[in-house]
């Protein structure tokens, strides 16, 4: 799908990889919404790149679809939505203190799984009413890009309740894509590993090190413009569809 003139929606997109999927998408000619928590600096975000930005926490369903009805209806459509919105915790299954507890667990799974299958379904409806891109060659009309994690592949101790919703998302992908392939909807997820994000920010050099020594090449945390890269390559490329894609220099994550 060509990116210039394309209307496009990030949720989590006030930072992060998020952030640099709403900018790098601006950069190169699409008209983008930055949707995050209202305490955010989504607003800020969207300005800088000529964008807008509508506050939602994606754990009310509801409010959701409100937010993304107003992002579309201020875009004029929707054509791509990148989902970069989530979050963990770390908790064993049974520790000292007892069972992991399923209110937790289900907190994470509505933040990471049901949130990106809520924005998909919606996302979808819209890309629906698109007129397809190139009818005669691909009649293409929206791409949904969600992110999971290499957690979902090799979750590490403490790390149940993040690596099944990290794997929901990645197992969503091809039935999402056949569920949708008839209307001209590609889907795809991004498995990242250890990115230079958030809390992670935070921490030495010397800890870095250590969290990416299994890493192939090269042995460091990703740049989140790095992400935003194959968010363009997935949206420019009709036959990416159907596959959660890692992204993560070769790592493999240990137990630990």
């Amino acid at each position: 799908m060509e990116i210039k003139g394309k209307k496009a929606v990030v949720f989590g997109g006030a930072s992060g990889m998020g952030r640099a999927s709403a900018e790098l998408l601006a950069a190169r000619g699409a008209e983008v919404a930055v949707l995050d928590r209202p305490e955010s600096d989504g607003a800020e975000v969207a300005a800088a790149c000529g964008g807008v930005f509508h506050p939602v926490d994606v754990t009310d369903f509801e409010g959701t679809e409100r937010a993304l009805d107003d992002a579309v209806a201020q875009l004029g459509a929707v054509h791509v939505a990148v989902t970069t919105a989530g979050g963990g915790v770390a908790r064993r299954t049974l520790n000292k203190q007892g069972p992991h507890d399923l209110a937790t667990f289900r907190r994470i799974l509505d933040l990471n799984a049901v949130a990106t299958f809520n924005i998909s379904r919606l996302a979808a409806a819209h890309m629906s009413r698109n007129a397809p891109e190139d009818p005669d060659v691909t009649g293409e009309r929206g791409v949904i890009v969600n992110t999971a994690s290499i957690a979902a592949f090799e979750g590490q101790i403490g790390q149940v309740a993040y690596g099944a919703a990290k794997a929901a998302i990645a197992g969503m992908c091809l039935t999402m894509a056949r569920d949708l392939g008839s209307l001209g909807i590609r889907v795809t997820a991004i498995a990242p590993s250890l990115f230079d994000t958030g809390a992670v920010r935070k921490i030495s050099d010397e800890v870095r090190s250590a969290l990416v020594q299994d890493a192939a090449f090269p042995k460091r945390l990703g740049h989140p413009e790095e992400y935003a890269k194959l968010v363009l390559a997935i949206v420019d490329n009709p036959m990416l569809n159907g596959q959660c894609l890692r992204l993560d220099a070769g790592q493999r994550f240990g137990p630990r």
